[in-house]
């Protein structure tokens, strides 16, 4: 039964994707047409690959911001500091608060007006002027990438500091004999310990954020000039304000090949790390 909810959809996407016209009604898309002219749009569109580099560019630089702060604040919850338990709570609060909660907070901080973001770093010289961060197309994907990594960072957190608390306290003690300072500690001991794992949270995180919508339609919508139009995005206008399911079932069919290939290719480094 399981495998009938998850096939069915995926049967009824590539349908879509080879029907030849609009609708928006399921039961007439048995009448339309059978054609492959919906890939040959996709494929040949500049939006698509323009949308591509956007999700490629916002999926690296979530992971990446993701993985460094999860790590960072794995490491500094394993330190026996007062009020460790509280910490640990504080750390992971972004990360079971609903994403709409999220944008609108982010939203607001970000605000080029009366942000607190733009306050912070006019106070600490970083700029002269305000930043319109989500009207600029040169700073909307940094805006939007925001609450991506906040929401993000805590699963890292979790998966990273289970990682670290296999690591016995013995071999920090024997590197700092050895006269191994905090960096050589970190790369001798600490980033062996976590590896693996590091590398399954860049594939979840990865995941989850090529396919995330809520964040960037919330907040741009795609814009400004299509600057935040990631594939996700890309679908949804296809699907629900141009009403061209068919087109919008084919992007989603090759945006699945997609991220189906990159897994694909992750996979020996998978098994050879894992299995």
């Amino acid at each position: 039964m399981s495998l009938v909810f998850i096939a069915f959809p995926i049967y009824m996407i590539v349908n879509l994707s080879l029907r030849d016209g609009k609708t928006m009604i399921m039961s007439e898309v048995g009448d339309l047409p059978l054609t492959l002219g919906n890939y040959d749009a996709v494929l040949s569109d500049p939006d698509t690959w323009h949308s591509l580099r956007i999700s490629a560019t916002y999926t690296l630089a979530a992971v990446a911001g993701a993985i460094i702060i999860g790590l960072t604040t794995a490491l500094l919850i394993r330190r026996r500091l007062p009020g460790r338990r509280w910490l640990r709570t504080l750390i992971l609060i972004p990360w079971p608060i609903p994403g709409s909660i999220a944008t609108v907070a982010f939203v607001w901080m970000l605000d080029g007006t009366y942000g607190v973001v733009n306050y912070l770093l006019r106070l600490v010289g970083v700029i002269d002027e305000n930043i319109a961060w989500f009207f600029d197309p040169q700073t909307a994907l940094i805006g939007v990438l925001m609450p991506t990594v906040w929401s993000a960072y805590p699963l890292c957190t979790l998966m990273l500091l289970a990682s670290l608390q296999s690591v016995p306290d013995e071999l920090y003690e024997a590197a700092k004999v050895d006269g191994a300072g905090p960096v050589l500690q970190f790369r001798h001991v600490t980033w062996p310990a976590v590896q693996n794992t590091a590398v399954l949270a860049m594939i979840v995180t990865g995941l989850w954020t090529f396919t995330t919508f809520d964040f960037v339609y919330a907040i741009t919508r795609g814009g400004p000039d299509g600057a935040t139009q990631t594939l996700a995005v890309a679908i949804y206008n296809q699907a629900f304000r141009f009403f061209d399911l068919p087109h919008a079932s084919a992007l989603g069919v090759v945006t699945m090949v997609m991220a189906g290939l990159v897994l694909l290719a992750l996979f020996p480094v998978v098994r050879r790390r894992f299995f």
